[in-house]
């Protein structure tokens, strides 16, 4: 039973990096370089381009939150999309001092309801957070594009210089004229309307048992 509960979590460790961490694909090609010699190119991160909320107030984005949408080019979310249930999320600050929100999210996974764990870090910039992979090279960077801190917020997370933007609601309906402000954010990201998925309004879980919790 141990060994099935070890696969298990590693299986979903896959699929949180791709799915929910919004580590994408080319986490799979970690190791593998092409030949010849390394050259220092310091590329310039896309996520520092994205203007932060103004006068982003961290308290306010506490709560619980449903994941309306999200825009990304992960294969995982492209040959699945189909398979996407209800998630909602709840943040929560954090009395450790270097961590700034913890978040649990919430989804199903064949029919069993999942706690994913997580914490985002502070950082020197306000609106900007920081999810520490595992291993080198595999941080996420987050910012908190825009919120009213009422209805919604859309966030954007770079891994590896790819970004994916979310779409959350404090309710699963979210007005037309919100979806239309997370699309045109999405295609200022060179994003197209193709790798745009939205989630189920219903079927969403109140909470998940010791034994699927997972800590990423």
């Amino acid at each position: 039973m141990e060994r099935m509960n070890t696969d298990r979590g590693r299986a979903m460790d896959r699929l949180w990096l791709c799915f929910l961490l919004t580590a994408l694909h080319g986490l799979h090609l970690a190791g593998v370089h092409a030949a010849g010699p390394k050259k220092n190119i310091k590329k310039e991160n896309p996520i520092d381009k994205i203007p932060i909320q103004k006068n982003f107030n961290l308290d306010q984005l506490t709560g619980k939150w449903f994941l309306i949408g999200v825009a990304s080019k992960c294969e995982y979310l492209k040959e699945n999309n189909l398979r996407v249930e209800g998630t909602s999320v709840v943040l929560s600050r954090s009395s450790t001092q270097k961590i700034a929100l913890d978040v649990s999210t919430l989804r199903k996974l064949d029919l069993q309801c999942w706690d994913i764990r997580q914490e985002y870090r502070s950082t020197k910039t306000n609106g900007r957070l920081l999810l520490k992979g595992r291993g080198s090279g595999n941080d996420v960077d987050i910012v908190v594009g825009e919120t009213d801190y009422q209805s919604y917020a859309i966030l954007y997370y770079e891994h590896r210089h790819k970004i994916t933007v979310k779409l959350y609601g404090r309710s699963s309906d979210i007005p037309d004229n919100i979806i239309e402000k997370f699309e045109e954010a999405v295609l200022k990201q060179n994003i197209g309307e193709d790798f745009i998925y939205y989630f189920p309004k219903y079927g969403f879980c109140e909470s998940a048992d010791e034994f699927h919790i997972l800590r990423a």
